[in-house]
C-alpha cells in the first residue's frame, strides 16, 4: 500500500501481507524504487493518476498495481450502481454502512461512464483531523476483495481488475513518453491543405471554398460550417436533405456538393488539428494527451484533450519516428466477430474464426462463397441491423450458427426488458436511462437508452464490444510486460490498435512479441478455443504508412 503526502514528496507505506502499522518515508519515490527492485510487489493505492505521474517523473516504474478507484467503479457497476460516487470517502462509507455523500472533488468534464472522482480527495484534510487515508485505503481494499470473491465469476473479474489497473499504469506511461510528432511537417501539411493561415478568420482554401459554395447556391453570406444554413440553401434550390452528413450529400446532384464535402473535411482538420491545436499540444517533438482507461461504459479508452483517439489519416503524416527508430503498428482484424465466436461457444463459428479471414471462411461454409453476405449477416447480428438486405442473411446465420445467434439475441432481449448484461470478464452495462434518473443519476442517452429496441441494440453489442475491449486491454498489459527492460515504448492505444515506438533493430522482436501477446490474451480469456486473434502488423517510419 502506498499513499502520497500532500507535499508530493513523502508518503506512507503499509505491507498488506504482513500487517502492522504503516510507516512514513521522506522520499516516497526512493522507497518505492527500493521495494520494486527487491520484490516487485503489487502496489495498492487510491488512484494511479494521483500517485504514478510523480513516481515516473522521478524515474520509478512499477510492475503492477491495484487501482482502488477503477476497481470501485467496476464493482459498483457489477452491483447495478452505475454512476454512484467512487471516492475513498464514499467507498469507506459503504464499508461501514454509512450514508454515501457525493465526492467533493469530482473532476469536471468526465466522459460518459468514466469514474474519475478523486479517490484521494481527503488528502488536504488529513492533518486537520478525522480522516486517515492509509486506514481508509486498507479498509476499502479488504472490502473490495470480499466483493470480488462474491461476483458471478471471481477469477474472470480479478483478471478484469488486474487488466484495468495495468491499463492505468500504461496510460500514465504513454502520456509521459508522448507520441513522436513533427511540428514542422504538421505545419507544412496544413499549409498544403489549407493555404496560408490568416490573422483573422479561416485560412485561404476555406475562404475560397466558401465563395465557390455561395456561387453554386446563388447567394451571399452563407456559412458552410452551419448545417442549418446549408439545409435551408438546398431547400431553396428545391432539394430536401435531412442533414449535411457526407453520406447524405453524396447522394445529391448539385454543384455545391463537391466543394461542400471538401470544405467539411478541411474545416474539421482546421478546427480539430490546425495551428491552434499544434501550438497547444505538441511540445519538444511529442504529443502528450491524457488517456483515460475505461473512459466509456464498454471499457474502451477515452482521452482528455487533443483528440488522441481521432487523429485523421492525413494528419498522421506528421507522426514520424525518431531517427533510427520505427513504429510497430498492430491492429486486430475482425476482432468483434471473433469475440462472438469465442464467448458464445458456437463450434461451427469458432471453426470459421480459426481462419485468417473469418468472413471468407463463413462464406465458404454457409453463404455459397458470398463474403459480403456473410459479413452483413454477422455484423447485423451483433449490431441489431435486422432490416433490408440483412434479413435473408440473418436467416442463414440463425440456421447454421444458432448458438452464436442466440447469444446476442438473449443479450438484446435482456436489454429490451430493462435488464443488465455483462462482458465476458464481468464489466456491466449501465442501467436504463429511466431507472438511472429515478435513482438520481443521469446516464447519457446514447449509452443507456430506456427499455425497448434501442436498448436491446445497445446490450446486444455491449456483450461483444466490452469483451473485445477486455481482450485488447489484456494484450496491452502483456505487451507492456514483454517490452519491459527494452528501449521500446508504448505510445498509442486506440481501441483495437497498438503503436510501439522502438529502435529499428528491435522492430522484428516487437512484432513477434505483439503477435505472441495477442495469442496468449485469447487463451487467458477464453481458454482452449479454436478462435484465432490475428493482427495486421506494420513496421513504418510514419504512422500514416501503417496498413
Amino acid at each position: 500500500m502506498a499513499v502520497q503526502d500532500p507535499d508530493g514528496r513523502g508518503g506512507r507505506l503499509a505491507d498488506l501481507s504482513a500487517g502492522g502499522p504503516p510507516r512514513h518515508v521522506a522520499d516516497l519515490a526512493a522507497a518505492v524504487a527500493r521495494l520494486e527492485a527487491a520484490e516487485q510487489p503489487r502496489w495498492v493505492w487510491p488512484a494511479t493518476t494521483d500517485i504514478y505521474p510523480a513516481l515516473l517523473r522521478s524515474g520509478v516504474r512499477v510492475t503492477r498495481c491495484h487501482d482502488l478507484e477503477l476497481t470501485e467503479a467496476l464493482l459498483l457497476g457489477h452491483a447495478g450502481h452505475w454512476g454512484e460516487p467512487r471516492g475513498l470517502t464514499a467507498a469507506r462509507a459503504r464499508v461501514h454502512g454509512l450514508p454515501v455523500a457525493p465526492d467533493p472533488l469530482r473532476r469536471e468534464a468526465e466522459p460518459p461512464g468514466f469514474a474519475q472522482s478523486a479517490l484521494f480527495e481527503a488528502s488536504a484534510s488529513s492533518s486537520g483531523g478525522g480522516f486517515d487515508e492509509v486506514e481508509a485505503a486498507i479498509e476499502v481494499y479488504a472490502d473490495q476483495q470480499r466483493r470480488l470473491a462474491a461476483t458471478e465469476h471471481p477469477g474472470r473479474f480479478r483478471m478484469l481488475v488486474a487488466a484495468e489497473s495495468a491499463g492505468a499504469l500504461i496510460a500514465v506511461e504513454m502520456g509521459q513518453a508522448g507520441l513522436p510528432w513533427r511540428a514542422d511537417l504538421h505545419d507544412e501539411l496544413l499549409r498544403e491543405l489549407l493555404g496560408q493561415p490568416q490573422p483573422v478568420g479561416p485560412p485561404r482554401r476555406l475562404a475560397e471554398l466558401t465563395a465557390i459554395i455561395n456561387d453554386a447556391f446563388g447567394v451571399r453570406g452563407l456559412h458552410p460550417d452551419s448545417p442549418a444554413e446549408v439545409v435551408r440553401a438546398f431547400a431553396r434550390a428545391g432539394i430536401q436533405v435531412p442533414n449535411t452528413r457526407r453520406w447524405v450529400l453524396s447522394q445529391v446532384e448539385h454543384p455545391a456538393v463537391a466543394p461542400l464535402l471538401e470544405f467539411k473535411e478541411l474545416y474539421r482538420i482546421w478546427t480539430a488539428h490546425g495551428w491552434t491545436w499544434l501550438d497547444a499540444w505538441v511540445r519538444d517533438g511529442r504529443f502528450r494527451p491524457e488517456f483515460l482507461p475505461g473512459g466509456v461504459v464498454s471499457g474502451r479508452w477515452a482521452a482528455r484533450g487533443g483528440g488522441a483517439l481521432q487523429v485523421p489519416k492525413v494528419v498522421r503524416r506528421a507522426v514520424v519516428a525518431d531517427p533510427g527508430w520505427r513504429f510497430v503498428v498492430a491492429d486486430a482484424g475482425q476482432l468483434e466477430p471473433r469475440v462472438l465466436a469465442a464467448v458464445s461457444g458456437d463450434v461451427r463459428l469458432a471453426r470459421a474464426a480459426a481462419e485468417g479471414d473469418l468472413y471468407a471462411a463463413l462464406a465458404t461454409d454457409s453463404f455459397d462463397g458470398d463474403r459480403a453476405k456473410a459479413k452483413i449477416a454477422l455484423l447485423g447480428a451483433m449490431y441489431g441491423q435486422t432490416g433490408g438486405d440483412a434479413i435473408p442473411a440473418l436467416a442463414v446465420l440463425r440456421r447454421h450458427y444458432p448458438t452464436a445467434f442466440d447469444y446476442v439475441e438473449r443479450a438484446a432481449r435482456t436489454g429490451e426488458s430493462g435488464g443488465l448484461v455483462r462482458s465476458w470478464l464481468g464489466r456491466t452495462c449501465p442501467p436504463p436511462a429511466g431507472a438511472a434518473r429515478e435513482s438520481g443519476r443521469e446516464p447519457p442517452e446514447e449509452v443507456a437508452p430506456p427499455p425497448g429496441r434501442a436498448r436491446g441494440r445497445f446490450t446486444r453489442n455491449f456483450v461483444i464490444q466490452a469483451t473485445a475491449a477486455e481482450w485488447a486491454l489484456v494484450l496491452l498489459a502483456m505487451l507492456r510486460t514483454a517490452l519491459a527492460g527494452t528501449k521500446a515504448e508504448l505510445v498509442l492505444f486506440v481501441h483495437d490498435e497498438v503503436v510501439v515506438h522502438c529502435p529499428a533493430g528491435q522492430a522484428e522482436q516487437v512484432c513477434d512479441a505483439v503477435r505472441e501477446c495477442a495469442a496468449t490474451a485469447g487463451r487467458m480469456l477464453f481458454g482452449a478455443t479454436e478462435v484465432r486473434f490475428p493482427l495486421d502488423v506494420s513496421v513504418v517510419g510514419s504512422y500514416a504508412d501503417a496498413k
